[in-house]
């Protein structure tokens, strides 16, 4: 049976590679509030490509969790272990962030991003990064 951590991350990776491919065939929904600003102007404007390329990228994150957590055999046993500590880290340091715009250490705070990220994106970055990290410790 695939342990609780490898579940929750797995489909918290696939709903969020599932927002960010309706992003790239252009939906609009739920975009307003999801990039940092700067004078009410969005530090970038993410393409259909690097919205996809996200994507993939969660799809292979929900994918190590399973792979994991489930002792799959697809290849050397190293990369699910290394790939939870890659997911371990990244998340942690998008939580913690750039001390400016992003994360739980931002200076930032009036803007809708930082609400949104105060309240969701950072939190849920911890809650990745400690799901993985259960996952690597104990599975």
């Amino acid at each position: 049976m695939l342990p609780a951590p490898a579940i929750v991350l797995c489909i918290v990776f696939l709903a969020l590679a599932a927002m960010h491919v309706y992003w790239a065939i252009a939906g609009r929904a739920g975009l307003d509030g999801v990039v940092p600003t700067r004078d009410g102007k969005p530090f970038f404007q993410p393409g259909k490509t690097a919205t996809l390329l996200v994507a993939a990228a969660l799809l292979a994150a929900a994918l190590v969790a399973v792979w994991r957590g489930a002792y799959l055999h697809l290849g050397p046993g190293w990369v699910p272990r290394a790939g939870i500590w890659v997911l371990v880290a990244v998340f942690a340091l998008r939580a913690i962030g750039d001390f400016r715009y992003v994360g739980i250490f931002k200076r930032v705070r009036g803007t809708r991003f930082a609400r949104n990220d105060t309240w969701l994106f950072a939190p849920l970055c911890m809650i990745i990064s400690g799901l993985a990290a259960w996952l690597a410790l104990w599975y």
